[in-house]
Parts: C-alpha cells; sequence; structure tokens
C-alpha cells in the first residue's frame, strides 16, 4: 500500500510564504511524475504544479513566478514553495504521485492541506 501525505499548510497574510511538502510511502518501486493541486470552495480542482521524474516543470499561469515546485527523489517528496501569496491563492492544496507498485502504475493522492490567505 502506499500513502501520500501533505503538510505544511495553514494561515498566512496576504504577500507572505509558505512551503508545503508531500511525502510518499508504502512499497514504491519508483514515482513518475508529482503534483500540486488546489481546489477553493465552489471551484473545480485545478492543477498548480507538476514535475516529473526528469524534465522541466510546469505551472499553472496564475502561479508562474511565486510558486515553485520542486523534488527529492531520495526521500519520495515534493515541496511548493508559494511566495508573494495571495488571497486567491486559498485553497485546499493536494499533492498526487504517479506510483509503480510491482509493476502496476496507479496515481495516489494526499488528503489534502488547508492554505488560507488573509488579505
Amino acid at each position: 500500500q502506499v500513502q501520500v501525505v501533505e503538510s505544511g499548510g495553514g494561515l498566512v497574510q496576504a504577500g507572505g510564504s509558505l512551503r508545503l511538502s508531500c511525502a510518499a510511502s508504502g512499497s514504491i518501486t519508483r514515482i513518475n511524475a508529482m503534483g500540486w493541486y488546489r481546489q477553493a470552495p465552489g471551484k473545480q480542482r485545478e492543477l498548480v504544479a507538476v514535475i516529473p521524474s526528469g524534465g522541466s516543470t510546469n505551472y499553472a499561469d496564475s502561479v508562474k513566478g511565486r510558486f515553485t515546485i520542486s523534488r527529492d527523489n531520495a526521500k519520495n517528496t515534493v515541496y511548493l514553495q508559494m511566495n508573494s501569496l495571495k488571497p486567491e491563492d486559498t485553497a485546499v492544496y493536494y499533492c498526487n504521485a504517479d506510483v509503480i507498485v510491482l509493476g502496476i502504475l496507479r496515481l495516489y493522492w494526499g488528503q489534502g492541506t488547508q492554505v488560507t490567505v488573509s488579505s
């Protein structure tokens, strides 16, 4: 079994910063892409950033230049550094990971972490 657990959310004032972490654990053979998504109240879940096991990262236009995604493959962990936060960044942030377990590729999601940006 594989678990994906996010941490690092909280309340911050506009213009502030937060760093989210997401660790995958369990019977993992390999992790391909890892990503961050968010869902604000009354809205659909949307992509924030994704980082493949190799190659370039991808960001939503709304966070380019403010957020940075990175990963530590040795720790099966992905990070999201969020700077210059805006009230519209308020959402539940979810992490996912494309994990290969015993030759089977499956997408795993974390439980989410709340980020609230006050104006």
